[in-house]
């Protein structure tokens, strides 16, 4: 069993930063591979990066197109935690943030994952 608590949203102006945490507990944390999601108003929910856990020494990430070069998706094993670091923040980029857990490979696909965050709010304003 993983609980997954986000943290870090708030409001920002375009250009700027801001860091999304994802405090996990529970045993298996450092064997799941992680995902943030994000969810805006009146649309479905999409992948933003992915995180594979590291039986040795190279994580694998991935990302959305649209967030490549700005955000960044890193792990802290030994925390327990998993974090997004959003720069350069567009105002499309207003949403929901999700974290979330998986054992299954396939880290872009929501469906797979099994455990959810309560999300936390990021709001860019123009």
């Amino acid at each position: 069993q993983v609980q997954l608590v986000e943290s870090g949203g708030g409001l920002v102006q375009a250009g700027g930063s801001l860091r999304l945490s994802c405090a996990a507990s529970g045993r298996t944390f450092s064997r799941h591979n992680m995902g943030w999601f994000r969810q805006a108003p009146g649309k479905e929910r999409e992948f933003v990066a992915g995180i594979r856990w590291s039986g040795g020494s190279t994580l694998s990430t991935l990302y959305a197109d649209f967030v490549k070069g700005r955000f960044t998706i890193s792990r802290d094993n030994f925390k327990n935690t998993v974090y997004l670091q959003m720069n350069s923040l567009k105002p499309e980029d207003t949403a929901v943030y999700y974290c979330a857990a998986t054992l299954h490979n396939m880290v872009i696909v929501s469906s797979v994952y099994d455990y959810w965050g309560q999300g936390t709010q990021v709001t860019v304003s123009s």
